[in-house]
């Protein structure tokens, strides 16, 4: 194998896959660009650009990050063929690595057991997401909720005329997630919703305050193990 470009960013890739002649490319999943930050493309991002212009482009993406967002934006890019997603920690050597980079310029793809299980989990999480109960200016309430904004705070970011509308919006979201039915008062309900937000999982908490949380059986079981 011969190496015939590198590029350390997502914008980078896209540029140096367009201009030279190659069979197949070795992606990191995780690309950073100071020059962009948070909004950098990843590495499936960048392989889906460069695949609009050349179809079907070889890729084996490699990467030890555990994110659900790299597994859910792999499972929304629609690639099917010519490709692996494998960890680097299980694919280190060259002998083992050459084999995957082969098959993939071959049309075969592979993707590392571990990372297929993540992507379905991540998959199964989506299917359940309490986010999709929510309309999006709902949405956005719960975000800058979870981001310890007062009700007035938000208000005056998303520039509404009447305060009173946080409230409301509120109240929604508390009986789209089941708050409204075992809250004592809205200070354990806006906190039990930002919970809800940020793990992305539908949580109840039982008559003694206990988190619940559903197994794959559908079965509720404690979401804090007790030490």
């Amino acid at each position: 194998m011969q190496v015939v470009g590198e590029a350390a960013t997502g914008e980078g890739a896209i540029a140096r896959a367009l201009e030279l002649d190659m069979d197949v490319i070795l992606m990191d999943v995780q690309l950073q660009d100071p020059l962009i930050g948070r909004n950098a493309r990843s590495g499936v991002g960048a392989a889906v650009a460069i695949r609009r212009e050349r179809p079907r482009m070889p890729v084996v993406f490699y990467s030890i990050q555990d994110d659900d967002e790299y597994y859910r934006e792999f499972r929304a890019s629609g690639i099917l063929t010519h490709y692996a997603y494998v960890r680097k920690s299980n694919y280190l050597l060259p002998g083992m690595l050459v084999p995957l980079l082969r098959d993939a310029v071959n049309g075969r793809s592979l993707v590392d057991p571990e990372i297929e299980d993540r992507v379905q989990e991540v998959r199964d999480l989506d299917e359940q997401s309490p986010r999709a109960l929510l309309e999006p200016n709902e949405l956005r309430v719960a975000e800058l909720m979870a981001q310890g904004m007062t009700n007035e705070q938000i208000a005056a970011r998303l520039n509404l005329h009447d305060k009173r509308a946080v409230s409301r919006t509120n109240g929604r979201i508390y009986a789209a997630w089941g708050l409204s039915e075992n809250a004592v008062d809205d200070k354990v309900a806006r906190a039990r919703a930002t919970l809800i937000y940020l793990h992305n999982r539908m949580i109840m908490w039982d008559e003694n305050g206990v988190a619940l949380i559903q197994d794959r059986r559908g079965e509720w079981v404690p979401f804090y193990k007790e030490e």
